[in-house]
């Protein structure tokens, strides 16, 4: 149970009530953000390294594109199979407990692929690191909306969102230097040691917003008033016992009942199609331009950089421009839905790629299409802003699920493709096609954007 929120104001208090207070408050959220922002960049390059280092592991190991298309997939088998515990994980142990141990096992499983002599090893270890990162997002998706109000949680989403593509954008360039020098094996020794060290970043500095030192009453007056849950029971990870765990007791029947919402199943079906765009990046875009394109190695590495670093401005600008609406007083469903339905329709035209024949060109169309993913890229937003209160682990587990559903159907559909064409030209199509699936989803199944109430 929530306790009423203390203000001198009469009536209820709102962030413009507490922002209006001559008490100025702290900003602990933003370094909180912080921690997010760097942990996802981490999660993304243990993740998608497998990529970059993909053409010589491929020459090293005699994998072809089937083959490949199945060890890139692999990851999202078990990463979307443990997303629903790793959800009731996260209720039950709360934020800090649960983002550390994932943290220290995905680097770990990171450290290890480095160390494979054959499939079978690397398979499992895939497996290892997709049961390992299952966690993170449901966890920021928990964190944000503990520490943020709602008129700041889409400005916080995106900023931790941006951590998937800067990363990769800016660290590109060093990776392949990096496997250029010291082979392939180098990349995942470095990353996965990173991953480690931050681990042990994460539990000395985060905190829940009541215990954190750094945030203040008017801090934590603000959160609280735009909806934040700051007032949930204290956590004590070291007892096994969670900040906001659920208080309507979770069974197996919850998950039918969430999904019976066409708030959640359309929000599922959108960031699945978000999602098949950015696995593409993720997994075959250094190998598209290197057969289909035929750029060298170094040209890679360099155009690599431009479709990640619109996709982090895309992510922002989503994020922005989302809040922006909402305090301009437009509804949720028109400063949530409009940036994504939008992302998704831009993000189609991937398939421009296919009708032109010079290089900057079609690194401008698959730019534009990757920032519009990043806009696209919104979906966390709504599952605190639509998630039964006590159950945010669970339905951001259900929403990760399907959305990641892409992680395992993309890289396949993709594999099988160039298997079977020698081409990218149907890849391409499949991707625009999938874009605008989601487009649709968010027009005509979301509805209106609506916090959850299970009814016994």
């Amino acid at each position: 149970m929530h306790r009423p929120i203390q203000s001198t104001h009469a009536g209820a208090a709102t962030p413009k009530d507490v922002a209006a207070s001559t008490v100025r408050r702290s900003n602990a959220r933003y370094k909180i953000l912080t921690l997010l922002a760097v942990g996802t960049m981490i999660n993304y390059l243990d993740r998608t390294v497998l990529g970059i280092a993909a053409p010589q592991l491929t020459k090293e190991l005699g994998i072809n594109a089937a083959l490949m298309g199945l060890l890139f997939s692999v990851f999202s088998w078990s990463y979307v199979a443990s997303q629903i515990p790793g959800g009731l994980f996260l209720d039950r142990f709360g934020s800090k407990l649960t983002y550390f141990l994932s943290m220290t096992f995905w680097s770990l499983c990171t450290l290890a692929q480095g160390l494979v002599h054959g499939i079978g090893a690397l398979f499992v270890f895939r497996l290892g690191l997709g049961v390992s990162e299952a966690p993170c997002f449901p966890t920021n998706s928990r964190v944000v909306a503990t520490w943020f109000p709602q008129s700041e949680r889409a400005m916080a989403t995106g900023t931790y969102t941006v951590g998937e593509y800067i990363g990769l954008a800016f660290f590109s360039p060093f990776l392949f230097m990096l496997m250029g020098a010291f082979g392939w094996r180098s990349l995942f020794y470095v990353v996965g040691g990173i991953g480690l060290v931050f681990g042990v970043i994460w539990w000395m500095f985060y905190r829940e917003p009541r215990d954190h030192p750094a945030a203040n009453r008017a801090e934590l007056d603000y959160i609280e008033a735009g909806g934040g849950l700051t007032n949930a029971k204290k956590t004590a990870d070291a007892q096994g016992t969670a900040a906001g765990a659920s208080t309507n007791g979770f069974e197996w029947r919850t998950i039918g009942r969430l999904l019976k919402h066409r708030q959640l199943a359309g929000i599922c079906l959108g960031q699945f199609a978000g999602n098949s765009t950015l696995v593409f990046f993720l997994t075959w875009f250094p190998t598209y331009l290197a057969t289909e394109r035929h750029m060298a190695w170094l040209k890679i590495g360099f155009f690599a950089i431009m479709p990640f670093i619109a996709a982090s401005i895309g992510v922002m600008f989503g994020g922005i421009f989302s809040d922006w609406l909402l305090r301009r007083g437009k509804s949720p469903n028109v400063a949530r839905k409009l940036p994504i339905i939008a992302g998704l329709l831009l993000a189609s035209t991937i398939v421009l790629a296919n009708y032109v024949e010079s290089n900057v060109v079609v690194i401008a169309i698959l730019s534009a299409a990757f920032f519009a993913q990043g806009m696209a890229a919104l979906g966390w937003t709504l599952v605190s802003d639509i998630a039964p209160e006590g159950l945010l682990g669970v339905t951001g587990g259900i929403f990760n699920f399907a959305a990641n559903l892409a992680g395992i159907v993309t890289p396949l559909v993709v594999g099988f493709i160039v298997a079977a064409t020698g081409s990218f030209v149907g890849a391409l199509v499949f991707i625009g096609a999938i874009a605008l699936v989601g487009a649709l989803s968010y027009i005509f199944i979301v509805g209106d954007i609506k916090r959850i109430v299970l009814v016994d």
